[in-house]
């Protein structure tokens, strides 16, 4: 704020100590931050009043406005943007309200009738996997057994 570096704080600190005195130092610091601490709080207050003033005398339109003939491009896009988010904000009692729940409620339908369809294919699938297992392990039970031959036997 006042610009002062390091050799200057230490000027100062060695000035204060010689003329206040070690005692009294830290009270006079503690004051000295006070009194910071309030000029930092007017000059946040003055600048709130200041961008207040500045909001009623419609300095931001004006601003908006020079925004707009210095950058068409942006200013195209943002038009664009609140065209869109006004098709997209529709009041649920309106027709178009109306046609969004007739959709959602349709679209549910299909997902719920899809679903049962793929639970309807998967049980089929296995039904079909359990009677093929079993038919395997029925012929497996009827083959003939082989009767064991030792290779000792032979030789």
């Amino acid at each position: 704020m006042f610009d002062l570096g390091f050799a200057e704080l230490l000027v100062i600190g060695i000035v204060a100590l010689i003329v206040v005195g070690p005692k009294d130092l830290p009270v006079l610091f503690r004051n000295v931050g006070r009194f910071m601490g309030k000029a930092r709080g007017m000059a946040r207050e003055f600048s709130r009043a200041m961008n207040e003033a500045a909001d009623e005398a419609g300095v931001k339109d004006i601003q908006k406005t020079i925004r707009t003939a210095t950058n068409p491009v942006n200013s195209a896009m943002d038009g664009v943007k609140d065209a869109a988010r006004s098709m997209t904000d529709f009041k649920p009692d309106s027709e178009t309200g109306k046609l969004a729940k007739e959709r959602d409620e349709a679209r549910k339908k299909i997902e719920a009738n899809a679903a049962r369809a793929a639970a309807d294919r998967k049980k089929r699938e296995a039904d079909e996997a359990a009677r093929k297992a079993e038919e395997m392990e029925k012929a497996l039970a009827e083959e003939p057994k082989a009767p064991a031959t030792d290779e000792s036997d032979k030789a």
